[in-house]
Parts: structure tokens; sequence; C-alpha cells
């Protein structure tokens, strides 16, 4: 005897919720995208786009005023590239030390450990770098500005560490132990199955926890703000103070700037600016995975 059909109010009502979810993300979205659009226009019908991208000089709160993004770029990459070299090759060897060498016991207390540093707060790590960091480098290098972007750097490199880390880890974690048994069945040393084996194996994910650690020194506000300071340079010397997107962001955000002035527009240009920055590190990374996976699925 057939029973009579389970009503579907429920699986309905999750639908609709589902969706719900979805199309406010969506709005989300197009709304940000909007109010950075329009508030840029109006910012770039004061100001001509080649001043704003190639100027060298970016004082919109002093007199005479100039808004030449080159020096928040130039401090921005500093911090970017910095904290790179601080977070990828560190986190790329810890993930690879957890993963093919320690055993679990050791990756058990050491992989928490590693990912508490995630859980301090960023103002913690600027005041680390002003009361650490800092002193430290003027021991070694004099010539270090209280305000610098090697301390701002080496903080945040610290700080996406444990992401790196972890999403490397997890990436070689998922290679076939198939592919391992096959390189030590031909004679090849633990090494050798590490460099040439597991990590070519895993490098769309390995690349996908670099982007996303630059995606997140890009971003970073609070420690960079303390450890680099908020002077616009235009240098590529790490041991001066500079101003990055963010920072400046921030400081316009305070609530003394007025609404609709060209001052204010100024932070929806810049933000504008990074938006854009980042949505092209996703893209290019998002088909550079997809290549390394149809390889090595």
């Amino acid at each position: 005897m057939m029973q009579p059909a389970k009503p579907r109010y429920l699986e309905n009502s999750l639908q609709v919720a589902f969706f719900m979810c979805a199309a406010i993300s969506t709005v989300t979205t197009v709304a940000v995208i909007s109010v950075l659009a329009f508030e840029t226009y109006g910012f770039l019908q004061q100001v001509p786009i080649t001043e704003f991208l190639f100027g060298t000089e970016w004082t919109p709160l002093l007199h005479p005023k100039s808004y030449g993004l080159l020096p928040l770029l130039a401090g921005t990459m500093l911090i970017v590239v910095g904290a790179s070299l601080v977070a990828v090759p560190v986190g790329l060897s810890c993930a690879i030390f957890l993963s093919e060498y320690a055993s679990e016991r050791t990756r058990d207390i050491l992989k928490p450990v590693l990912e508490i540093l995630a859980g301090i707060p960023t103002v913690v790590y600027g005041f680390f770098a002003l009361t650490f960091v800092t002193p430290l480098l003027k021991t070694v290098l004099p010539q270090t500005q209280v305000f610098n972007a090697a301390s701002g750097a080496i903080v945040v490199g610290i700080m996406v560490l444990p992401m790196v880390a972890s999403l490397c880890d997890d990436a070689l974690r998922a290679v076939p132990q198939s592919l391992r048994e096959g390189a030590y069945s031909l004679g090849a040393t633990s090494f050798e199955v590490t460099t040439r084996v597991v990590v070519p194996a895993g490098l769309s994910g390995i690349f996908a926890a670099f982007v996303l650690a630059i995606s997140r020194a890009i971003g970073e506000t609070m420690a960079v703000t303390l450890a680099a300071g908020a002077t616009p340079n235009l240098t590529i010397n790490p041991l001066e103070g500079i101003q990055t997107m963010t920072a400046y962001i921030v400081q316009v955000s305070l609530g003394d700037t007025p609404a609709g002035t060209l001052t204010y527009q100024t932070l929806f240009a810049v933000a504008s600016v990074l938006f854009l920055i980042t949505l092209s590190l996703n893209i290019i990374a998002n088909r550079v995975m997809k290549r390394f996976q149809e390889v090595y699925e």
C-alpha cells in the first residue's frame, strides 16, 4: 500500500531561505560596487584620471592639494612584497614539515599552536612592531625610522603565516598517497618525493594559499598603520615611513571629513583601486588554479 506523499512545505521553505541568502549576497555586492563607482565617478569629474593614477604626491588633506596615488600604491606594494617574503617560504616550509615529516602527535601539537597566531588582534601586532620589531631593526640598521615599512611587512607576514601554513598543509595532504609510494618505488629520496612529486601535485592549493595571503596583506590596516605610519611617501626603501591605501581610508573615515566633498570622495576612489587590485588577483588565481587542477586531477 502506497503511503501519501510527505508535505513539501519544509523543502520549499528551505529553498526560499537559501535563495534569499544568495540574493542578499548578490545585492550587497552590487550595492557596494555601485556606491564605489558613483563616488569615484564624481571624484574623476574633478581630478583627471592621469593625475590620480600617475601623480607622485598625495596630499588631499593639506594645501596645496595633490591627488597622485603612486605614494599610497608604492607603500601598499612594499608591505605586500615584504609580507610575502616572510610568509610564503616560512609557511610552505612549515606545511611541508607538518605534512611529510612530522608525526601525528607532533602535528597535533604544532598546528594548533601555529594557528593561535591567527587569533591575535591586529592592533596587538601593531604595538608588537613598535615595541619589539622596530627597535630590533634599529639595532641592526641604525638608519631605520620609527615608523617604517619593514616593520609593518614583518608583522603582516607573521599574521598571514598561519593561513599559508594551514592551507598549504591541507593541499599537500590531499595529494594521493599512491603518488608518494610510486616515487619511493623508483628509488627517490624523501626530499625528492616532496619537492618533485608532492609539491607540484598540490600546486593549485599552494597557489591559492599564496593569493589569499597576498589579499590579506593588501587589506591589512591597523598593524600597518601603527608600524609603518601615515606619511604618503613614494619610496622603495623599506626603512622609511609610508602610508598604505587602507591606512588612508581609515584616516579619512574617522568622521572629520564632510560628506560630499572632494576629500571625502578620495576615500571611494582609493577603495575602488583597492577593489580592482584584489579582483584582478582573484581572477588570475582562479585561472592558474584551474590550469594546474586540469594537469593533476
